[in-house]
């Protein structure tokens, strides 16, 4: 969840982003004028009500650094420029039929109480303690829900990360490469930029840099005034990452930089970008990974058409018997087995990690010792009964590494990727602003 949100929870602990809610039904006839319309975006539009919320909440994770904001009326408009994206971003997830059912909202939000020791029913006392109606903090957690999914759907099948890639990282971690910690403002270009918007961009950034350089602002509040980047708001911060996570057409100028100092204007593929080296660490050696992997026989009778729980189950616990009672438990997996994917090998599910083969079975292989039966189970597609053969600890720190440097990877890309999607999609908007300077 953003930070924005944190900042009505207090003490919970930060997620990704989630963007405060917002109206998407047109004015009531008659509405309060102090509740007017300050964007219409598309066929949609933003409620002043529904910028003040997200401004108060902007002052409230910034609680003790006022001073990092910009002027009440600059705050404002980027806080709008950002649901203006909200809105588009939804717009966008419900013309692609992307929908988030009530179920995946409850689940995230239980996510969300375990992460930070409390119950779901205290979460909601929390946050109405804060102030917040629950039914909008639903709807927040909907929203980001949804723009997750269309972030995926807009990445999926276009990035990759080569073995090469992850090799190259790994190397960096392996000889103790640094990692950088970095930070960056965004004067943003659409992808087929005309030659004034380019020298206007071009401009703006080397204003904002002697802005910067000559200290009259800071970096963080340049970015948070400045930057069209999604992490304005949030200073710019990029966070740490290894020079491979670095586009390398940036890599070569960080590599000269020291902590403090920031570049000169890059044309990158996104608009023009000042990054900023805030600190220099290097990377730790991680210490291994064991991890648990069990060797079992799986039997199932799968649930049918026109057959009853209680009559499969009794199939299920007649073929437990036969076992029970000395028979060999392959022969009975070959011969009766709904399990197409084990069937012809005896039942045999080979070596797996704990939820190798989903929740109903890792419940269960726990409950076991190594040549023991389980009672008969089941799952969401039939009733079970498996055989541990064997546990073993293994060390997965190798293949562990190489997916945190894949994941790495693939954010920095899908980032990128994504950030282009949102500058596209803001240029072919109809955005109405009629926001007036704060009072």
């Amino acid at each position: 969840m953003t930070k924005f949100l944190l900042a009505l929870l207090l003490a919970l602990s930060p997620l990704a982003a989630v963007p405060v809610a917002h109206a998407q039904a047109a004015a009531p006839a008659g509405a309060n004028r102090l509740d007017g319309i300050v964007a219409v975006v598309d066929d949609d539009i933003v409620l002043r009500s529904e910028l003040d919320r997200a401004v108060r909440n902007i002052k409230a994770q910034y609680a003790g650094r006022a001073n990092q904001l910009p002027p009440e009326d600059e705050l404002e408009k980027q806080v709008l420029e950002r649901l203006v994206l909200t809105h588009l971003q939804l717009a966008r997830a419900e013309n692609a039929g992307i929908k988030t059912s009530d179920a995946d909202v409850d689940q995230s939000i239980s996510q969300l109480a375990a992460q930070n020791k409390i119950t779901p029913a205290q979460l909601q006392q929390r946050v109405a303690a804060q102030g917040m109606n629950y039914d909008e903090f639903r709807k927040s957690v909907r929203d980001e829900l949804t723009i997750q999914k269309l972030q995926q759907k807009v990445v999926e099948g276009q990035l990759a990360v080569s073995d090469t890639e992850i090799d190259n990282e790994l190397a960096t971690q392996r000889a103790g490469g640094p990692q950088i910690h970095l930070a960056h403002i965004l004067v943003g270009l659409p992808p087929d930029a005309t030659p004034d918007q380019v020298r206007t961009a071009q401009k703006k950034i080397e204003d904002v840099r002697d802005l910067i350089v000559n200290g009259k602002m800071d970096f963080s509040a340049a970015a948070i005034r400045y930057s069209d980047s999604q992490n304005a708001l949030e200073g710019g911060d990029l966070g740490w990452r290894s020079l491979d996570e670095v586009p390398p057409a940036f890599a070569t100028v960080v590599k000269t930089l020291k902590p403090g100092d920031v570049t000169q204007p890059i044309r990158g593929s996104s608009g023009f970008q000042l990054l900023k080296l805030v600190e220099v660490r290097q990377a730790g050696q991680s210490a291994p990974q064991q991890a648990t992997e069990y060797h079992a026989l799986d039997l199932m009778v799968k649930f049918a058409p026109g057959v009853s729980n209680e009559q499969t189950k009794a199939k299920i616990d007649a073929l437990r018997a036969q076992i029970v009672g000395g028979a060999d438990f392959g022969d009975v997996a070959r011969k009766d087995s709904d399990d197409t994917e084990t069937r012809a090998k005896g039942g045999d599910m080979g070596w797996f990690p704990i939820d190798g083969w989903g929740t109903a079975v890792a419940q269960e292989v726990q409950k076991l010792k190594d040549g023991e039966v389980s009672q008969p189970f089941q799952s969401n597609v039939g009733w079970h009964v498996i055989k541990l053969l064997a546990t073993r600890t293994t060390d997965v720190s190798q293949q562990a590494a190489r997916e945190a440097a894949r994941d790495a990877i693939l954010r920095r890309k899908a980032g990128d990727q994504y950030d282009t999607f949102l500058r596209q999609i803001r240029s072919e908007a109809y955005v109405d602003i009629r926001l007036n300077p704060a009072s």
